[in-house]
């Protein structure tokens, strides 16, 4: 279960972003998760609340947003949002196509802290596109 590893990973980035940002109490952490990720998000998100506890993130929620998988159409010369991982033909004139845009992604983009303006966007929470993004 490789969601385990990612969850610890996720924590220390977090951790490290909210020392940086000077958030004193994390509560939220905002997550990008490709389609095509190769992470179970049900497995993530119990591996999380495992990986946090006795941390000072214990208690705070990972809220995910799934990320559709998006390919560029040769014929179409167009980005299209597939309905489905698979097949990827694009869902208007059903070319096949392997050049994925979107959909890849581990992406930790933000946390939310307990203070007034207590957020961090993902310039704070270090390079999390290269070192979550599944390739």
């Amino acid at each position: 279960m490789h969601e385990l590893s990612i969850a610890n990973s996720l924590a220390e980035l977090a951790m490290e972003a909210a020392e940086n940002s000077g958030i004193k109490q994390v509560k939220a952490l905002y997550l990008k998760l490709g389609a095509l990720s190769g992470v179970v998000k049900e497995a993530l998100e119990f591996s999380f609340d495992v990986a946090v506890q006795g941390t000072s993130l214990e208690g705070a929620k990972l809220i995910i947003e799934d990320v559709p998988v998006s390919v560029f159409c040769p014929d179409c010369q167009e980005e299209r949002i597939l309905p489905e991982p698979f097949p990827m033909r694009c869902p208007v004139c059903g070319t096949k196509t392997g050049q994925v845009l979107a959909g890849r992604e581990i992406e930790l983009y933000a946390l939310e802290g307990g203070g007034e303006n207590d957020r961090a966007e993902s310039s704070n929470c270090g390079n999390s596109p290269e070192r979550f993004e599944e390739k």
